[in-house]
């Protein structure tokens, strides 16, 4: 067993730390105070290979792999959660499930675009109704002729209003529930397709959520995704391998706070001596740096399986799991080593907090991932 990254995938964390520190770490704290999505930035990763790494070099992307994947986001989050978010939501959702489940013209229409950075992509999954039971959405696509007829609305979409492709889970046999969900390719400026900013978010501020707002929008069946009714179960291994990458992300954030502690603690000083040299908070550091080491090998076996086209469910949700919750531990005390200065702004370690606790929300909350977990333990 090999702890050791491959060299090309220690180069692109190595080309990331770089390009974060010039482009991200200045920035990252007035991005998340004005909520401003970084365009500018997102289309220089897009011409660095980050926006299309599992793309193959057929449709213009770097061919890399889930690891890859997973170094790219880590490094990028350690800098700014939300960014990070939006690298991993546009690779491993929408741009995913149009590079798995989509037919060859579907993957010469859309992927060149995405790969680039071009466009960005968006996954409509989530409604106001419906979350963790993903299963109970509402939005239907009814049949005209050659063509569907979309109604509903998706909630808390990640690039929604900057997306350009969204793939779109809708009901096509009602009374299948689960087993009568089938996706769909909306473009953005569709009739009927709208999109409602949402802001006031405690964290990821910067990162682009919206509400998908469908109102008879005709689309066409070259536009369908996968097979019809089958889109709920292409949907479970797109979310397997999403859950991957937001436990990369939380990683990151956890990593940032370790790191930023340590800085503080030996720059600040009380009762005569840094900080860094009482006890109490060594141990603090030392719970930190074993659960963010701990949380990476989960989250590398995890991809490393997915690369090795083994069952990977119960590892993804295994990684997603202790990362998320490592990670909003690991924020928690660099506030609180932080003092005062950490319920500030001043530093970044509050901005870690917040953004961490999505990481046990998004793609499955932290009781779901158990109860895969537990399920995959007692199949069988």
């Amino acid at each position: 067993m090999d702890f050791e990254l491959p060299e090309s995938h220690r180069a692109l964390r190595a080309s990331l730390k770089d390009f974060c520190e010039r482009r991200v770490k200045p920035y990252a704290r007035e991005w998340d105070q004005n909520e401003t999505f970084p365009m500018e930035v997102v289309r220089e990763l897009g011409q660095l290979g980050v926006m299309g790494m599992l793309v193959s070099e057929e449709y213009g992307g770097a061919a890399m792999d889930s690891l890859a994947v997973a170094v790219a986001v880590e490094e990028i989050a350690r800098y700014d959660g939300s960014l990070a978010l939006t690298v991993a939501s546009h690779n491993g959702l929408g741009t995913s499930h149009i590079r798995v489940f989509g037919n060859e013209a579907q993957k010469r229409k859309y992927l060149p675009k995405l790969a680039t950075g071009e466009w960005l992509g968006a996954w409509g999954l989530t409604e106001p109704g419906s979350g963790s039971d993903a299963s109970g959405l509402r939005a239907t696509a009814v049949r005209q002729g050659d063509a569907w007829v979309l109604n509903g609305a998706k909630m808390f979409i990640t690039q929604g209003t900057v997306g350009d492709a969204f793939v779109v889970l809708a009901l096509t046999s009602p009374e299948k529930r689960q087993k009568g969900i089938t996706a769909f390719i909306l473009e953005k400026g569709m009739k009927g397709f709208s999109q409602r900013p949402i802001h006031g978010k405690l964290g990821m501020r910067s990162s682009d959520t919206a509400e998908l707002i469908l109102e008879n929008v005709e689309v066409p069946d070259s536009q369908r995704l996968g097979e019809v009714d089958r889109g709920f179960i292409d949907t479970l291994k797109i979310l397997d391998k999403g859950r991957i990458t937001i436990g990369a992300l939380a990683v990151g954030l956890g990593r940032g706070a370790l790191e930023e502690s340590v800085r503080y603690a030996r720059e600040r000083s009380a009762f005569g001596q840094p900080i860094a040299e009482f006890q109490g908070l060594r141990w603090m550091f030392a719970d930190m740096k074993t659960e963010l080491d701990a949380a990476r090998l989960l989250v590398h076996r995890a991809a490393s399986m997915a690369d090795q086209n083994q069952p990977y469910t119960q590892a993804a949700s295994m990684a997603k799991l202790f990362a998320s919750e490592a990670a909003t531990r690991a924020c928690n005390k660099a506030v609180q080593i932080h003092g005062g200065y950490g319920y500030t702004r001043e530093f970044p370690v509050e901005r870690y907090l917040r953004d961490a606790k999505l990481c046990e929300i998004g793609e499955g909350t932290s009781e779901v991932q158990r109860t895969v977990i537990a399920r995959e333990i007692f199949k069988g």
